[in-house]
């Protein structure tokens, strides 16, 4: 069981190109033992859309959390 929520903040800005993103990973626990993935992206200053995505092991919650991390690190996304 999770003992703590995770969570991750990652922005992408690009002034050439009128670019201001962010794109928000948490983790975190449910009411009946099972471990969410809650993602949040758009555009900075804005609420942006979300996508929830239940698991039920924290280890696989994690390795989706750790995959998306990637794919939006190579796209240019920088953690804050």
């Amino acid at each position: 069981m999770m003992t703590q929520p995770l969570s991750l903040r990652m922005t992408r800005s690009d002034a050439s190109r009128n670019m201001a993103r962010f794109y928000f990973l948490s983790l975190q626990p449910t009411l009946f033992g099972e471990v969410m993935l809650i993602r949040n992206w758009g555009r900075i200053g804005t609420a942006g859309q979300t996508r929830l995505e239940t698991f039920s092991e924290e280890e696989a919650a994690s390795v989706a959390l750790h995959r998306l991390r990637c794919q939006k690190m190579k796209k240019g996304y920088c953690a804050d």
